[in-house]
């Protein structure tokens, strides 16, 4: 398996081992990224032996939400849209803002482009950033293609990281077309937060920010040609595996002399911040909202 593979796979046994899928769904999600049986039931044994299932659907602050998120009070509205990317036609849902300070890239985690990524895309336009919430299933059809979100994030698994990259950045360049003269920013979540880390890897001179939500930073990564990148991460006390994987971006950042603030949400677990998840974490999500939106400010403006 690819490192992407990997990860994905190992998300899916953590769920299972936290009690967020049953032993058979766990199986049948791995079996649509071609992982069999007995691959998946060995897969599952290492985490637990690795010890990265932890007590996510019953961590402090870990409950469905009862209120509305944080931001979604002013959220604006979603439209869908196109442009022509590297490879074909890429798709999003844009939230643009009326007198916009800055422009955002929003990338989804595993299993696509759903409402609760057009949401953060639409309070990012609620606070003055025109935001697009980029579809990395273009190429198939768009997530709504997937009527179940297990095969949506088994496609997503057999992309190439690199064209993932390429369409990001393409999605970067429409950002920038949409708001010209403004400063840019890339937001991800989860896998989306791992190809943040990739795209600060593959040098993105074009952005002001970036904020990656809980994601594995890849190996020995390079981020010089991001140097002028000001990168605000995110991470949940719990969530041993991504956490594990914070100080080599630590290292890398310090290596590449930018300026970086880590975060860790303590009680909170690997994505604290879906209000439509079973680990959503309130008072963690209304602590990162706040924090990103001064951060913007500051780097944005």
């Amino acid at each position: 398996m690819t490192p992407l593979q990997r990860y994905l796979a190992e998300e899916i046994a953590t769920d299972h081992l936290d009690g967020l899928l049953s032993r058979r769904e766990a199986l049948r999600r791995l079996g649509l990224m071609g992982i069999g049986a007995a691959a998946g039931a060995a897969l599952i044994a290492a985490c637990a032996e690795a010890g990265v299932d932890g007590p996510a659907a019953t961590a402090p602050g870990a409950t469905p939400a009862t209120s509305p998120p944080p931001g979604a009070e002013a959220a604006l509205p979603t439209t869908p849209i196109s442009w022509p990317g590297p490879r074909g036609e890429l798709r999003g849902a844009w939230a643009g803002a009326p007198e916009p300070r800055g422009g955002v890239l929003v990338i989804h985690e595993n299993k696509g482009l759903n409402d609760y990524i057009r949401s953060v895309a639409g309070r990012f336009a609620g606070i003055g950033y025109s935001a697009l919430a980029i579809d990395l299933l273009s190429a198939q059809g768009g997530t709504a293609a997937f009527g179940d979100p297990a095969a949506a994030t088994a496609a997503l698994s057999q992309i190439d990281p690199a064209e993932f990259v390429a369409n990001l950045k393409s999605g970067i360049g429409e950002v920038q077309r949409r708001v010209p003269d403004r400063k840019l920013a890339v937001v991800g979540f989860c896998m989306g937060g791992g190809l943040v880390w990739r795209l600060l890897a593959s040098g993105v001179p074009e952005l002001a920010a970036a904020v990656p939500f809980y994601g594995p930073t890849p190996d020995n990564p390079d981020f010089t040609g991001s140097r002028d990148v000001a990168v605000l991460a995110f991470y949940g006390a719990l969530d041993q595996r991504v956490n594990a994987t914070a100080p080599v971006a630590r290292s890398a950042l310090e290596k590449a002399g930018m300026v970086h603030k880590l975060i860790t949400e303590p009680d909170a677990n690997h994505a604290f911040f879906n209000d439509t998840g079973d680990r959503y974490d309130p008072a963690a999500a209304a602590d990162a909202w706040r924090r990103v939106r001064d951060w913007f400010a500051q780097h944005l403006g």
